[in-house]
């Protein structure tokens, strides 16, 4: 790992922070619930999985979630009087969908005490929408910038004069060479990198190392589809589907509970966890010591 993205470890601390449970019990809920909100992107990085045309030919959709699966969500959550954190992110950009903001401010309503985040490469950002996500309700935005130092500076000072707190934005450089990971802690994206404009090989043996990623993350397509993991960009391990199950059903399902355990004591040898080499420890310690406990 040549590169440590320092976010990561600002995460880290908010993911230990918002340790909930289920109801009375010592059933942890997920710290994150990342909502990847459609099926498409406007880029194509070379340390993306989208810079395969294979992956872009079977994955990207022109398709947003829908507002009905979004309320359901917003709805179970707060019935846990949710704490954690939204983050609207995964396969895709978010600023794509023109409901984003209306998204947000159901978030906000449902879940008053939650931190809502939004990761976007920035193409689309100008001072009257980044108003807009505040006014939604939005907590912090995070900006990947690919582009140069330059655009570092642009996305500063539009924070800036958007008035925002030092604490309600994160400029990300994503423009380092190769030979710096390009400015993000890389990995092969669970085996779904060797075809790419960068490409990652595939491990040929699982590795022996824990991972906590299924311990506080929940991952829901915008299809409903909630993925075991956020790296699994080839969506092997699906645990269930939100227009079907609830929340609680899906966070508590078998497959859930077995891959979370086979994780935890280094067991990755199943799909897609056996050919993938992140470094699952960096956040989430916390809650996989209280799954632990539940033995």
């Amino acid at each position: 790992m040549k590169f440590f993205d320092k976010n990561i470890n600002r995460k880290s601390k908010i993911v230990s922070y918002t340790l909930q449970y289920l109801g009375n019990s010592k059933i942890p809920l997920p710290s994150i619930i990342e909502i990847s909100d459609s099926g498409t992107c406007n880029r194509s990085c070379v340390f993306c999985p989208r810079s395969d045309p294979d992956w872009i030919s079977k994955f990207d959709k022109k398709e947003f979630i829908k507002t009905e699966l979004h309320e359901k969500i917003c709805k179970e959550l707060s019935e846990y009087d949710y704490k954690g954190m939204v983050l609207y992110s995964g396969f895709n950009e978010p600023m794509l969908n023109k409901k984003c903001y209306e998204n947000i401010a159901r978030t906000k309503r449902y879940l008053p005490k939650a931190k809502i985040e939004l990761i976007t490469n920035g193409d689309v950002l100008n001072l009257k929408n980044i108003a807009k996500l505040f006014d939604a309700g939005l907590s912090t935005l995070l900006i990947s910038v690919y582009d140069g130092p330059e655009d570092m500076d642009k996305f500063k000072k539009m924070c800036q004069d958007a008035k925002l707190n030092p604490d309600q934005y994160v400029i990300r450089n994503r423009y380092l060479p190769p030979e710096k990971d390009y400015g993000i802690t890389i990995s092969n994206r669970g085996g779904l990198m060797e075809n790419a404009g960068h490409s990652i090989k595939s491990l040929k043996k699982s590795l022996n190392a824990p991972c906590y990623y299924p311990s506080y993350n929940f991952f829901i397509d915008y299809n409903g589809d909630v993925l075991m993991c956020s790296h699994d960009w080839g969506k092997k391990n699906i645990l269930g589907n939100l227009n079907k199950n609830t929340i609680k059903e899906i966070w508590l399902s078998e497959n859930a509970k077995k891959s979370r355990y086979n994780l935890a004591n280094s067991n990755r040898g199943f799909s897609p966890c056996d050919v993938c080499d992140v470094k699952g420890t960096l956040i989430g310690e916390a809650h996989a010591k209280a799954w632990e406990n539940l033995k």
